[in-house]
């Protein structure tokens, strides 16, 4: 029985200047008890879809018929959870969710509402810390109030406006398998806003992809047909998942790539060598970081870094120990607090080593300098200035003999490279977070250093916006082939980037748990990847290596070694070349 209709819903923003169209013509059928995610781009829409739903907005067009009868405003038989919790500060986590059940359920006694209360506090996990405030609450438990809240008013239809997408990639997928076993307790109509495929296929029923805006749509519909309950870790190998994300997975970046920008292909590199390069040759996109040491370019030897706290030294990083051939692309993986950022911090020249040594290029590292460029997960972008003179910044500091037309094409051709031929000269404060980082990309690049740094640089971003910078990373790194080190939490960009992953273990004492070699054929793209029969192989080493140590565990004996098993199995699986799935 349908539920939920929505009818030629259209809405648009007026200002002065101009009209923004948000969303056309949408329409979509939804049935009592089906769980619906929408997955769509930032901008494209989807908080504005969630607001018309809930009754917080009017529209300009169509309507929505909830149970048949037309929404004209807020109710409480439609729950709706927010990115942002919108919690009362000063109230404890029993105080937050009362004042819901309170205001829906007046007319039951006291201790009823108390009951209702506490049934959903329970149900996210919260009893032990139902007497606690929001600022004595993590992200993660922040956001299961905001659930328990929205639950507890017992509505028909639940509505979650990217409820986990601020939360970090282990809390996120924490909840997402409680939210997936209170789904199946509740047996709700729910339609989930969502940037993550993932999320989207371990908890939805249908995926409706909603098209780049202006004047966004909903889009081809994608079932998905695996049976609940569904285990995160099962379905990497099941031929039905792996089907089922590669298709939602090329059509969304099918639609994204009708909006970009095209790079201008004609774009050459002036004759000009950098400061720290001045016996080096001139061409920086193919000839960067000249070095005669092409083995052992970077070299970490038994790092370590001590922290003094109140309760004595705390060793974050202890004997971390690599070393990196010129050119090779390495991502740092591991769970939070394992001191990637500290390594990369360390590298930077930004944080004091404590014991060991950091060597680049035959020269000990004991401060910053122009020869390591870092993107950080905020781009520090001075506000004031627009995309082109804050790339000129560094340009001007590390080419001071090059003439002022050769510099000019120098920021030139990298925010082309970028995508923002035609937004040199916006201001940094007018920019979109993706288009910032474009910058802080273009920025980094320029500089043409012999080591790039990269601190979670798409952290912030929506998972589809970091596909399309990961995409721009990979174009614009395959011209330089500069020596990198990216620290991310996401597996699959650990893959799409790196020659090897490094896995740290937990911290403190952090240490190298394990490092996979990626035999993956360059140039490479997301879509390419999908495609090629070894790329869910290094995806289920990578993953069971982060549940083996989840929640800050240590791995067994027998933990490591199945990880080893299965690795030396691929090894040997690609030397054979034979596929782990068969193309569909």
């Amino acid at each position: 029985m349908t539920i939920l209709e929505i009818t030629g819903l259209s809405k648009s923003y007026s200002s002065d200047k101009h009209r923004t169209d948000v969303l056309h013509d949408i329409n979509l059928k939804v049935a009592d008890g089906e769980f619906i995610a929408i997955v769509g781009f930032s901008g494209s829409g989807k908080t504005t879809l969630i607001s018309a739903l809930a009754g917080l907005i009017d529209v300009d067009e169509g309507g929505v018929i909830f149970k048949g009868k037309q929404i004209d405003g807020p109710g409480p038989e439609r729950g709706i959870v927010f990115q942002s919790y919108s919690l009362m500060p000063w109230l404890s986590v029993t105080g937050n969710v009362s004042l819901a059940v309170d205001a829906v359920f007046g007319g039951k006694s006291r201790a009823d509402r108390r009951d209702i209360v506490d049934k959903y506090i329970d149900m996210v996990g919260l009893t032990p810390a139902k007497d606690r405030k929001p600022a004595e609450l993590s992200g993660g438990m922040r956001q299961r109030v905001a659930v328990a809240r929205a639950l507890a008013m017992q509505p028909e239809l639940l509505l979650l406006d990217e409820p986990l997408s601020a939360l970090d990639a282990l809390t996120r997928s924490k909840l997402q398998d409680e939210l997936a076993e209170i789904c199946e307790q509740e047996k709700k109509t729910i339609i989930l806003i969502t940037n993550d495929v993932d999320e989207a296929i371990l908890l939805a029923d249908r995926i409706i992809p909603l098209t780049p805006g202006p004047k966004a749509t909903l889009g081809q519909e994608f079932k998905v047909d695996l049976a609940r309950p569904r285990d995160r870790s099962a379905m990497n190998s099941n031929p039905e998942f792996i089907r089922l994300r590669n298709e939602v997975t090329a059509y969304l970046m099918a639609i994204g790539a009708e909006r970009g920008v095209d790079a201008d292909e004609q774009l050459v590199l002036p004759n000009i060598v950098p400061i720290t390069q001045a016996d080096g040759p001139p061409r920086a996109y193919t000839e960067a970081q000249k070095s005669p040491r092409d083995k052992h370019f970077l070299q970490f030897s038994q790092l370590k870094k001590v922290y003094p706290t109140p309760k004595g030294p705390l060793t974050v990083v202890d004997g971390f120990e690599t070393k990196m051939d010129k050119g090779e692309f390495v991502t740092l993986i591991g769970h939070s607090g394992c001191g990637k950022s500290t390594v990369l911090s360390m590298v930077a020249g930004l944080n004091p080593i404590t014991e060991g040594a950091i060597i680049l290029d035959g020269k000990h590292i004991t401060q910053a300098g122009p020869d390591r460029a870092v993107v950080f997960q905020a781009p520090s972008l001075m506000p004031w200035l627009t995309a082109y003179e804050n790339v000129a910044l560094g340009v001007d500091r590390v080419y001071p003999a090059a003439a002022r037309t050769e510099r000019d094409e120098v920021v030139r051709y990298y925010l082309s490279r970028v995508g923002l031929a035609d937004s040199l000269d916006k201001r940094a404060a007018d920019l979109s977070n993706g288009m910032k980082q474009r910058v802080g990309i273009a920025r980094a690049f320029a500089l043409s250093p012999k080591l790039l740094l990269l601190d979670e640089p798409f952290g912030m971003l929506d998972s589809l916006t970091r596909w399309e910078l990961q995409e721009v990373l990979m174009d614009v790194w395959k011209r330089s082939q500069v020596t990198a080190i990216c620290v991310t939490h996401d597996v699959d960009e650990a893959i799409l980037l790196a020659d090897r992953v490094v896995m740290m273990s937990n911290g403190p004492n952090a240490k190298i748990g394990n490092i996979m070699e990626v035999d993956l054929p360059r140039p490479r793209s997301r879509r390419a990847l999908l495609d090629h029969p070894d790329y869910y192989a290094y995806r289920e080493e990578l993953l069971e290596f982060l549940e083996a140590y989840e929640g800050g565990a240590n791995p067994s004996a027998e933990q490591l070694k199945s990880i080893e098993e299965k690795c030396a199995a691929r090894i040997a699986r690609q030397k054979r070349s034979v596929p782990l799935v068969a193309a569909e």
